[in-house]
């Protein structure tokens, strides 16, 4: 591990002796690129240095335990045992920054929400799950765009997509993709009996152009008038745009705007991500083991949550963890569910990668 942080260290050495460069500054092209990988490096850097501070002060402190002073012979031991157990920390912190990275981590991400069984009630959660992923982008500063949406009169959704924009957002919400559960007595339910309904959430990175190439003869476009709410200017104009890519035989439509550029340009928004997931998960050996454990087999009908509110708990199956808290999740408290799974998977990497 260390052979590797050296070489890392020779690098970020060399990036540093580029940026300050004045040939390199003209080229912003250039100088972005070499800030940016400097900045990736940055972290696993400044752990190394702390690790080595901690070596040399062991190395300090081992010298005064032979000293006369029997007080100070104990206080060097016991520095020596903090160091120790500081460089252990630190060691484990800079084997997670080694970790092979998921290449979309960087990337945006699109959530695609969609009512599963239950009916109304599903349709209702969905709403709830939509307002605390919004509610999370919010509290992370990240940016919340609706892309397509397919609401019911009661307030609910039947699917609805999102695109969310900002800092590492798919490292963070990649965890979020699989089927939510929900226990609860429904608002139209006289007796006060739990009802069980379930909701999927669908997470991709969002795919820029160079990631996904599609041959225009491949898409079928068809604009027609669209339904539902929008008053009449929606109803008398063909705004609405479907998308179909032949090959695949994926379909997109969006409806939301009145303009009918405006809906074609979201439509191939959410087209490729959804290419670029399907080419990705029909590639798996180009992803990585984290990634693959994270998705299981890729099948989104895994249960990998449960929102109970009689008792006000919410359950992550995935790693068994309970917390009474699900107000605060619900109002975008996500971390304290998505930090224990982030702590979970880079675990079972560390073990993976010491078994190999």
């Amino acid at each position: 591990m260390f052979a590797k942080i050296k070489e890392i260290e020779n690098r970020y050495l060399d990036l540093e002796t580029y940026l300050g460069n004045p040939e390199v500054l003209k080229d912003q092209k250039a100088y972005q690129k070499y800030a940016k990988e400097h900045s990736q490096l940055s972290p696993i850097i400044s752990l190394f240095r702390q690790y080595k501070a901690a070596q040399d002060e062991i190395e300090e402190n081992k010298s005064l335990l032979d000293d006369a002073d029997p007080e100070m012979r104990k206080l060097a031991k016991e520095e020596i045992e903090a160091l120790r157990s500081s460089m252990e920390e630190l060691e484990n912190k800079l084997r997670i920054l080694l970790l092979p990275k998921d290449p979309n981590d960087e990337k945006n991400t699109l959530l695609e929400i969609r009512a599963g069984t239950g009916g109304d009630e599903a349709a209702l959660f969905a709403a709830d799950l939509f307002r605390m992923y919004c509610h999370y982008a919010e509290l992370k500063s990240w940016k919340t765009e609706i892309l397509s949406q397919n609401s019911t009169g009661i307030g609910g959704f039947k699917e609805v997509i999102i695109l969310v924009s900002g800092d590492r957002v798919y490292s963070r919400l990649k965890y979020e993709s699989g089927v939510h559960r929900v226990q609860r007595v429904p608002e139209t339910e006289t007796q006060g009996r739990i009802h069980t309904s379930a909701v999927t959430v669908a997470v991709l990175p969002e795919a820029e152009e160079i990631d996904v190439e599609i041959n225009p003869d491949d898409l079928r476009i068809d604009v027609y008038r669209s339904s539902g709410h929008g008053g009449q200017h929606v109803n008398t104009t063909d705004s609405a745009v479907r998308i179909t890519h032949l090959p695949s035989g994926l379909v997109v439509t969006c409806q939301d705007e009145k303009s009918q550029h405006k809906n074609k340009a979201k439509a191939m928004k959410v087209l490729l991500s959804r290419l670029l997931d399907l080419e990705q998960s029909q590639q798996q050996s180009k992803i990585s083991e984290e990634r693959r454990n994270m998705v299981g087999s890729g099948d989104r009908s895994e249960r990998i949550r449960t929102y109970n509110f009689p008792q006000g708990r919410v359950t992550d199956h995935r790693i068994g963890l309970t917390l009474y808290k699900l107000e605060d999740v619900l109002q975008g408290e996500l971390d304290l569910v998505i930090d224990p799974l982030i702590t979970h998977f880079q675990t079972e990497s560390l073990k993976k990668s010491g078994d190999n």
